[in-house]
């Protein structure tokens, strides 16, 4: 007799797609937030009101909080690295000049530097298999972005600027390590999520005192995008991708990542109506095909 499913079985077939279309409007938000208000400002006050909703869920369900000065800090230091370090410098170095095309194919890196991360520190063996998959999707990305990154002028990039761009990257690499670690897999994630978004605030009010400009235009599109980045991308988003990294292996997890880019530029052109080329089409198939090949291998082994 055949067991019956998990309750989360349907939940752990439907996070992968569900996230990458969640976590690919957040190139839609950046874009539209520019605008209106200063981006660490902004990025502040989404994640204390994301704090704060997973405080009152926490308390609502009577979850049990982290405990002892150890796990604390490592929650803390795991929210700043995966939302804090990672978003407050990428949004910063594209309102210096760092173009979207370029920062999102840095951002392509990130699955590689994960693999790359297992493989020194953690010890793991990945097939070689799943390191074609990895480069297949990065070239797949690349495809895409090929259009903006031959129109992006980077000549007067500055050093600061893109280390701040590859920083990022390799913060929420960091951020996925400390995540994974057995001081905090088991804890409630509601509650966890709670102090992690504290560290993030804690980083970004940092970075909004010594960089940032009081700049906040109050419009009713800003507003509207920051509900949808508290709500959407957020506590749906990042608590999927917390989620996702807890049940399954960090390089596996991280190669969702190279299908964000590719339907960002998707969403940009129903949204914005940007042109999409046969090269970057193909690059769409490439990149999709390097995820599924990443993945698949990663569990099979």
């Amino acid at each position: 007799m055949k067991a019956p499913p998990h309750p989360s079985a349907p939940l752990a077939l439907a996070a992968p797609g569900a996230f990458v279309l969640i976590w690919s409007t957040g190139f839609l938000v950046g874009r539209g937030v520019a605008a209106h208000a200063d981006p660490f400002w902004f990025l502040a006050l989404r994640f204390a009101c994301v704090a704060l909703a997973f405080c009152a869920v926490a308390w609502w369900v009577r979850a049990a909080w982290p405990r002892g000065v150890r796990r604390v800090a490592l929650h803390l230091l795991a929210g700043a690295l995966m939302s804090g370090i990672y978003l407050g410098p990428s949004w910063w170095a594209m309102a210096r000049g760092m173009p979207a095309g370029v920062m999102a194919l840095i951002g392509a890196l990130q699955p590689l530097f994960t693999a790359l991360v297992a493989v020194l520190w953690l010890r793991q063996r990945l097939a070689a298999r799943t390191w074609a998959g990895l480069v297949l999707g990065f070239g797949g990305v690349a495809l895409v972005l090929a259009p903006r990154l031959a129109a992006a002028d980077t000549s007067a990039l500055q050093w600061p600027v893109v280390l701040a761009g590859v920083g990022s990257i390799l913060s929420l690499t960091l951020g996925a390590m400390v995540q994974k670690s057995p001081w905090l897999a088991h804890d409630d994630l509601r509650s966890a999520s709670a102090v992690q978004n504290l560290g993030a605030v804690a980083v970004l009010l940092a970075m909004a005192l010594a960089v940032g400009t009081p700049r906040w235009d109050g419009s009713a599109a800003l507003w509207g995008y920051l509900a949808f980045a508290v709500g959407v991308l957020s506590l749906g988003g990042a608590t999927l991708l917390i989620w996702l990294m807890r049940r399954g292996e960090a390089t596996r997890t991280a190669a969702l990542l190279l299908a964000v880019p590719p339907l960002a530029a998707v969403q940009a052109w129903l949204v914005f109506g940007e042109t999409l080329a046969p090269l970057q089409l193909l690059g769409f198939v490439l990149a999709m095909g390097g995820v599924a090949m990443a993945r698949r291998l990663q569990k099979s082994q």
